[in-house]
């Protein structure tokens, strides 16, 4: 439905407030408040143009540099929008919302080789997203936004022109709605079927209730937001998401439509464009799960005519899925093509029913099938952990992985596809382990628009690219992984005083190298540079968008609590600060909580020394403009050791993780122990709340877009898999709910009124609200009209600052002194 509903709710918050005014005096909500503007030169720093985003060719010739519009005003943000199966989207392009896009602007090509830059002359006003290469390098396509919907244009490197290839039918509404072909000679789309009409009107009235209905069918489902709710969003559902794939022509927009109109949620072609597989969604629907859970057809069609091949899966609506991380549904499922070879399906089956605590061998098989599909499934390898991609490369070699949430395990296995039904161990670590993470395979596109693995000239290896985390410092490097025993040797690595990440290689030896560079004093820029030694040269110039923020001073502090877990965060320092002369600093503590099943991996620091940082959005480091300290990502680690469940012990290790970074600062001197707030979103927010409500460390919080009452996400949350029933003790001590009246010290509440985001519904600030103020906390609730879990709007942005900034100069810089020392435990 359109979020109509959303201006109504917005007019009787501000009617109650008036009336709450007019009876309630102080204490009542304060109604009709204009948007703020944060002191400078916050808004000045939000204001300035960002910094253009950067693709690169296939044939790694040509960056395309595209320029950024910056934060949307409220009046876009507030366009209508639909809110169906799990899906928002923009009614009148039938595309994605304003609130969860970041258009473009511009377009320039620039040629690795010689610098040389050309712009592309676009329209007046344009705005566009999903910008896809072609396999050549010679066009560039994109989606651009029209009056009326949403258009495929391509730009030619050759002229540095762009022209219109459709009108605008483009639906987007699962996605970007197009891909090259692999031969390069246009596109398949997803087109809004010809003669679509009007969307269907909503009922004047009712025809009779909304009925759910279960009969004994064990469903524990977690907590989703934009579902279905009833026979009108149905039809609604229909009628955005139902699509006509089509091919169209590079050459002059020529259309062909390709098989029959439906709620198709996934299309690609196989690699030598004689097939089409295609995921289509169909009836009946739920009002408890998203769209990718409805009974699902996945099936293989000609691409010439569309007639149907095969039917690889009909699989009925799941809704009975545990609430485990690695319960999925039965039967064929991550069905994709095989990249390196011509028309070879590859899926998963899980041999365990779906169910992760089913005692078995194997839990998943890897199964394929080549055309023309009538012998029967090869297994590839059998996995006794869950499926998580292929990495292909050649007919004799590509790179399996496969997981497991529950100790947080990786395997990657290599198998040989021509002999199918083994594959050997290359590696098995914890996926949490960034000492120790051996980087990634890194991939090309091949002939036909595919990625394969990037082998050395030798075929003994594979590159690979990894973040290079040492105590030291984050340091990426370029690797080479041996094909016999999985062991990788580096060949080139960033060295301090940079951060220097790889982009692509060059070329196909790996001689040379494209990068991304970046340090504590220095912009991010890219850089092409032979693999040994030299210094390369520039390939962009992009300069500082917030040069006020230059004297800012940062430091990875480390420290341990009191079981020895090594933890550390980001110190910064406002510019010009001098310890002998300010004295210590009131502080905003910044952090968001991580489980961990190893203790070892818990305590791994990271110093971040090498980073160039500058803030954007509602990002709480705009404080350092205002006197204050910020202590950001402080270690707050939540350890299951040897099998005990994480959150089992989550007060008692938060206030753990809390006391030691605030001893930490104290201890430095650069923070005043009695003007320190902690804060956080999300997640970090529902932190806030409980380090308020146990503990005493902290003078005021500030919590954005959080969750308080576990009760209300009771089939899970975050990492947390059981139920509430199943551990109702743990659900109960997590929730700040239980605990307002321990709650003394000021805490600001900030939601966005569309928080799409799962579990963090906005009722749950809307009723900690009322528990607070019921309790006579100092409390204050702001919700920000149509923003979603992440603020976009400019007028939003800059009012969150204002509040952010406003609350700790009341709170924590000017609040006079304590009578006693604060205790770490209520």
């Amino acid at each position: 439905m359109f979020d109509t509903r959303f201006r109504r709710r917005t007019a009787a918050l501000a009617s109650t407030a008036v009336l709450a005014a007019l009876i309630g005096g102080a204490s009542a909500a304060m109604a009709g408040e204009a948007y703020r503007t944060p002191p400078a030169p916050i808004a000045q720093i939000l204001d300035a143009a960002p910094t253009p985003g950067v693709t690169l060719s296939p044939e790694r010739k040509t960056l395309a540099i595209l320029g950024r519009e910056n934060l949307p005003p409220i009046r876009a943000v507030a366009d209508p929008i639909l809110r169906l199966g799990g899906y928002r989207l923009n009614p009148r392009t039938n595309g994605p919302i304003e609130a969860r896009t970041t258009w473009m602007n511009s377009l320039s090509f620039e040629d690795v080789k010689t610098g040389a830059v050309r712009k592309v002359a676009l329209p007046d006003g344009a705005r566009f997203i999903e910008t896809r290469w072609s396999t050549d390098g010679q066009h560039l396509a994109f989606v651009m936004e029209a009056p009326t919907g949403l258009e495929l244009w391509v730009a030619d490197l050759k002229t540095a022109t762009a022209r219109r290839l459709t009108g605008p039918v483009l639906n987007a509404a699962f996605g970007a709605g197009y891909d090259w072909l692999p031969d390069d000679s246009g596109f398949l789309v997803r087109q809004i079927p010809a003669g679509r009409g009007a969307a269907p009107a909503e009922p004047a009235a009712p025809e009779g209730p909304i009925v759910q209905q279960a009969a004994g069918r064990t469903a524990a489902i977690r907590t989703y937001q934009d579902l279905l709710a009833d026979a009108h969003d149905e039809a609604l559902f229909d009628h955005y998401f139902t699509s006509q794939l089509t091919r169209v022509a590079l050459a002059d927009g020529a259309a062909t439509p390709v098989g029959a109109p439906g709620v198709i949620n996934g299309f690609s072609t196989s690699p030598d464009g004689r097939y089409l597989l295609v995921t289509r969604l169909k009836r009946p629907y739920s009002y408890l799960v998203p769209a990718g859970r409805f009974p699902t057809e996945i099936q293989v069609l000609d691409a010439a005519d569309g007639k149907l091949v095969k039917t690889l899966a009909d699989r009925p609506l799941a809704d009975n899925l545990s609430s485990a991380f690695d319960a999925v549904v039965a039967g064929p499922r991550n069905a994709e093509w095989r990249a390196d070879a011509p028309a070879t399906l590859v899926w998963a089956e899980a041999q365990d029913g779906g169910d992760p605590k089913k005692k078995v061998e194997i839990h998943d098989r890897v199964l394929m099938q080549a055309a023309p599909f009538d012998a029967a499934p090869a297994t590839l390898i059998d996995l006794d952990l869950r499926y998580a991609g292929i990495d292909w490369g050649r007919g004799d070699f590509a790179l399996v992985t496969s997981r497991w949430f529950d100790n947080r395990k990786e395997k990657r296995l290599a198998v040989d596809p021509s002999k199918p039904g083994a594959g050997r161990l290359l590696l098995e670590r914890n996926y949490q382990d960034r000492y120790g993470d051996p980087g990634d395979a890194v991939s090309r596109r091949n002939a036909q628009g595919e990625a394969v693995l990037h082998f050395t000239p030798d075929g003994k290896g594979v590159f690979v690219t990894g973040a290079g985390a040492t105590a030291k410092g984050e340091y990426p490097f370029v690797g080479v992984m041996n094909l016999a025993d999985g062991k990788t040797a580096r060949l080139w690595q960033a060295k301090a005083p940079y951060y220097e990440a790889p982009v692509a290689l060059a070329d196909e030896a790996g001689k040379t190298l494209i990068t991304r560079r970046e340090s504590k004093d220095e912009v991010p820029n890219y850089f092409v540079k032979p693999l040994k030694g030299g210094n390369g040269k520039a390939l962009t110039a992009f300069v500082d968008r917030a040069p006020q923020f230059a004297g800012v001073t940062k430091q990875t502090i480390t420290y341990s609590r009191p079981d020895g877990v090594k933890l550390s965060g980001d110190l910064y320092l406002p510019a010009g600060y001098d310890k002998a002369k300010d004295g210590p600093l009131p502080m905003l503590m910044w952090a968001y909580p991580e489980e961990f099943t190893d203790a070892s991996v818990a305590g791994q620091t990271v110093d971040a020394g090498n980073r160039f940082t500058r803030p954007g959005g509602a990002s709480h480091l705009f404080l350092l403009t205002q006197g204050y300290a910020v202590l950001d990502g402080p270690g707050m680690p939540i350890i299951g050791k040897d099998g005990a469940e994480p959150n089992d012990s989550y007060v008692e290790q938060l206030t753990a993780d809390a006391k030691a970074a605030v001893d930490a600062v104290v201890a430095l001197g650069v923070a005043d122990r009695d003007r320190i707030a902690v804060g956080g979103h999300s997640y970090g927010a529902f932190m806030t709340a409980n380090l308020l409500a146990h503990t005493d460390l902290f003078r005021a919080g500030i919590a954005r877009s959080g969750a308080y009452n576990r009760t209300l996400t009771p089939f899970g949350f975050q990492s947390e898999q059981r139920t509430y029933w199943q551990a109702t003790d743990t659900y109960t001590k997590m929730s700040p709910f239980t605990y307002v009246k321990q709650i003394n010290e000021p805490i600001l509440l900030i939601h966005g009124q569309a928080d799409d985001n799962s579990g963090t519904f906005p009722i749950q600030s809307e009723r900690f609200y009322a528990a607070l103020k019921g309790a006579g906390a100092t409390v204050r609730y702001t919700v920000l009209p149509y923003e979603a879990h992440g603020y976009r709007a400019r007028e939003s942005v800059m009012h969150t600052l204002w509040e952010m900034t406003d609350w700790m100069d009341r709170y924590v810089k000017n609040a006079p002194p304590r009578a006693a020392a604060p205790a770490a435990a209520k």
